[in-house]
């Protein structure tokens, strides 16, 4: 039977449940363009009002999955163990330059495709790009080869893996239809199941600085990317991590790169953060075979932080991919941060009992550390240090944090945004956890 678009488009139209060969032939179409970008639009729309079954979810997600190169990596010597993290985003997540390597001192392969921030949200490519040499898009050959010899290596998304997510996304960010479960699951695992992993844990964060502001949205998507990716074949764990504040102590890709080399050598390691990074990393060890429960994991992320395990195999990484081989020693000659410091004091004394997250990543975006559209070019050395966290004392003494700016004036205007995006209380409150849930798929 030959396939006739408007009548695939009718059915989810019209709620029907599409079968596996609808939509095999619906994702060929948009991948080779002999269906039009109406009526990808139309395809995008349907979905978005009338919903996906979990089945549906799982043949887009696989067949979106196929419409380009899988790497498969039992054929280039890695028989198991290779495992990845996908976050849905957030303000200082610096996760993922810390945990890639911690997994890989630990025994994991770490096969990392990250993306660029957009918006409020920081992007990881956008951090490695602040490493002067380093290759975000080297070709399978020295990925392969880096992820070999250092256990990991964070790149982004060629163009011959799932191609056909790439031009239905670029259609829903002009058709109002980004904001659907169905369409996002398919969009972050179609990437991810491409790169041909073992194994994948989700942080799915939740709060002002997120992607997903209520914690059930954020739980829904949780749920389905563990699910879909679990009957994919792919055994999926999600964490639903807070990002009501700036994680860690820094925003801006220079700074935030910094603290991640603090914090595989030892110099600092904030607490909140080390929370979330080792809850991950332990997932996906599980997942790996390497560690049988979280308390054991615990015991190797120690070990491999203490004896500088971790910390080598970042540094392989970057070398391995063009940049510095002594970036890990001395990070701060080769990072550029802007040269003015201002310290940033609050209008009142008291306690920290909030934070407009968002507004805080969109400080960064208009002093140039972040972007509104995908062209356009970032100041790395831009942002905020010694970030104070809820229920931290602030006054006159001690600042809500240290913006880095290009000069006094850009300074001055980062500083007024942020002290409105903070909020302060006489009372200091309660302590909330960092990571509120962990969702397995099939359970």
């Amino acid at each position: 039977m030959s396939f006739i678009p408007q009548e695939v488009i009718r059915k989810k139209r019209d709620g029907q449940s599409l079968s596996k060969a609808d939509i095999d032939s619906m994702v060929r179409g948009i991948t080779d363009e002999s269906v039009s970008e109406g009526q990808v639009a139309a395809f995008a729309m349907a979905v978005f009002f009338q919903g996906m079954s979990m089945q549906e979810r799982i043949d887009l997600t696989l067949a979106m999955k196929d419409s380009g190169t899988v790497i498969d990596w039992s054929s280039l010597g890695f028989e198991s163990g290779v495992v990845d993290k996908h976050s849905t985003g957030g303000v200082g997540d610096k996760v993922s330059l810390i945990l890639g390597p911690l997994a890989a001192a630990c025994g994991a392969f770490n096969p990392m495709i990250s993306g660029r921030g957009l918006g409020h949200t920081g992007g990881t490519l956008d951090k490695f790009d602040a490493i002067p040499g380093y290759d975000t898009a080297p070709d399978l050959e020295t990925f392969a080869r880096v992820v070999r010899e250092a256990g990991c290596a964070i790149i982004g998304q060629t163009a011959d893996l799932a191609p056909a997510d790439r031009r239905l996304y670029s259609i829903r960010d002009v058709t109002a239809t980004v904001e659907s479960i169905d369409l996002i699951t398919a969009s972050i695992l179609s990437k991810k199941l491409a790169a041909g992993l073992h194994g994948l844990v989700m942080d799915v964060k939740f709060g002002s600085g997120a992607f997903m502001q209520k914690y059930e949205d954020a739980k829904e998507l949780a749920e389905s990317i563990a699910h879909v990716a679990t009957g994919a074949g792919v055994p999926t764990v999600a964490l639903l991590t807070d990002m009501n504040e700036v994680l860690g102590h820094s925003v801006g890709n220079s700074l935030e790169m910094q603290e991640a080399v603090d914090f595989l050598t030892g110099k600092y390691r904030e607490s909140r953060l080390m929370q979330v990074v080792f809850s991950l990393t332990g997932e996906m060890l599980m997942l790996a075979g390497l560690a049988k429960n979280m308390g054991e994991a615990v015991m190797k992320m120690n070990a491999a932080l203490d004896s500088g395990a971790a910390a080598d195999c970042f540094g392989k990484m970057v070398k391995g991919l063009g940049g510095p081989a002594d970036f890990v020693q001395k990070a701060a000659d080769y990072l550029d941060v802007a040269p003015v410091e201002m310290a940033v004091h609050p209008q009142t004394a008291g306690y920290v009992t909030g934070m407009d997250n968002r507004a805080v990543g969109m400080a960064l975006v208009v002093m140039k550390g972040g972007r509104t559209r995908a062209d356009q070019a970032i100041d790395y050395g831009v942002g905020m240090t010694n970030f104070a966290h809820v229920g931290d004392e602030v006054g006159p003494d001690k600042p809500l944090c240290t913006v880095h700016a290009r000069d006094d004036e850009q300074a001055a205007m980062a500083a007024e945004r942020l002290r409105e995006a903070v909020w302060i209380g006489p009372d200091r409150p309660a302590d909330r956890p960092v990571v509120a849930e962990r969702i397995a798929g099939g359970a």
